[in-house]
């Protein structure tokens, strides 16, 4: 992310990177009587410790130095989120074709040969810090856009608060201003309530749009007068009508009918619901199904359980144990999540549940790189 730059500071800082400090000297008595507030390092590690310290609006980076080469300096600057959205412009006596291309190919935005004129360097300067300063503007209102968007997901979403007699507790965290995940719990009777949780592939606009129409879809098509698989078939209908190409959901939906003491689960190439009896050890319910949205005719994984009250469901998404950097996928991890399950003392309510599960996954494989929900609903 941008750091957000003070509307009222008019100053604008320039790091300078070059083992020579007679080319530091000129630079600097030159860009600081045109305004800029100036720093300097000799060396590449110097430099992106600044870059990182006082988040520059531009870099004038030397290539040829001892230890890390300009090169090494801009890759590093690049691939830390904290710095790979300051400009830098090459400054260097290299002055191969090859070397200027290679040069703009690894990120830098501009390339000044040395030994280079100072009316060239300030207008260069000027013209780059315009262009940072437009970015950084255009950011902001994006920034600001997907804002209201995540804000206009969150209300979307119902709180266990709002629904106090479906008995459940929910972590939602999205990793992104526009999320994928999405999770809606709702009455469909006297005592019965439908509790459904779904990933949309992709994390773009178009997913987060998506979450009021399932949300609508949901109310619509979920009803005690249809079985669990019918009302799914049929949001599956609508969602091929209106998904964008390419997009699909995974998707878990649990029914409880307290009043029959009964439990339907249906699945849709999501990870398996964890069911666990007040009285013995937790178990998935694993059943293969067709995802929605990609298929005309579907085939959703389904099972109907005699319950108890105690009894307790849990609905996660993927994000909750997967990580990228580790390879870790939720098809391997049933094992683990079942040992964590145990973990949560049972005298805990579905919100404290919740939130113990969450926080036990993050502390064996750290934090996630991808949204989270945990649904815990207890009979």
């Amino acid at each position: 992310m941008i750091p957000t730059k003070n509307v009222h500071d008019n100053t604008y800082t320039i790091l300078i990177v070059d083992d020579t400090r007679l080319n530091i000297r000129i630079l600097e008595r030159a860009l600081s009587r045109e305004g800029y507030r100036i720093l300097t390092a000799a060396n590449g590690m110097d430099g992106r410790a600044l870059a990182l310290a006082e988040q520059p609006d531009l870099v004038l980076l030397d290539i040829v130095m001892p230890g890390e080469n300009g090169f090494e300096t801009l890759q590093r600057l690049k691939s830390d989120h904290r710095t790979a959205h300051i400009p830098v412009v090459f400054i260097s006596g290299e002055d191969h074709v090859e070397t200027k291309v290679s040069g703009l190919d690894a990120g830098a935005v501009d390339y000044i040969t040395k030994p280079f004129h100072l009316e060239e360097v300030k207008a260069r300067v000027r013209l780059h810090i315009r262009l940072s300063i437009a970015t950084r503007a255009l950011l902001t209102v994006q920034a600001e856009k997907l804002k209201e968007i995540q804000k206009a997901q969150s209300e979307l979403l119902t709180l266990p608060e709002d629904l106090p007699h479906a008995r459940f507790g929910v972590v939602y965290r999205s990793l992104q201003e526009a999320g994928g995940d999405f999770y809606d719990v709702f009455s469909i009777g006297d005592r019965i309530f439908g509790y459904f949780l779904s990933d949309v592939s992709g994390h773009d606009l178009a997913t987060s749009f998506l979450t009021s129409a399932l949300k609508a879809l949901l109310k619509q098509n979920c009803s005690a007068i249809y079985k669990p698989t019918e009302s799914m078939g049929m949001v599956n209908h609508v969602l091929l009508e209106i998904l964008p190409s390419g997009k699909y959901l995974t998707a878990s939906y649990l029914v409880v009918n307290r009043a029959s003491q009964q439990v339907s689960v249906v699945g849709m190439g999501h990870p398996p619901v964890v069911y666990q009896p007040v009285a013995g050890a937790p178990r998935l319910i694993e059943l293969d199904g067709d995802i929605l949205g990609a298929f005309q005719e579907v085939n959703f994984g389904a099972a109907s359980l005699d319950v108890q009250s105690g009894d307790r469901f849990i609905l996660y998404s993927d994000g909750l144990m997967e990580r990228t950097e580790s390879g870790t996928v939720w098809s391997e991890l049933g094992e683990p999540l079942l040992a964590m399950v145990e973990q949560v003392p049972r005298f805990h309510n579905a919100q404290e549940a919740a939130d113990l599960l969450t926080e036990l996954a993050n502390l064996q494989y750290g934090n996630p790189d991808d949204d989270v929900v945990v649904l815990v609903v207890e009979v």
